[in-house]
């Protein structure tokens, strides 16, 4: 296993604590919307910086 496959597990599973985690607290909106604005705005610089 190489280290790009192994980082790359290790944020899925990150994501799935935080996402898990959301679920506890009862702020899974919050979260879901921090992640959209946070997708929106990665693909914004991405057009902008190619």
């Amino acid at each position: 296993m190489s280290i790009n496959s192994t980082r790359g597990l290790l944020y899925k599973i990150a994501r799935l604590l935080g996402d898990a985690n959301a679920v506890q607290r009862g702020t899974v909106h919050k979260r879901i919307g921090r992640r959209y604005a946070g997708r929106v705005t990665g693909r914004g610089l991405g057009r902008i910086f190619r």
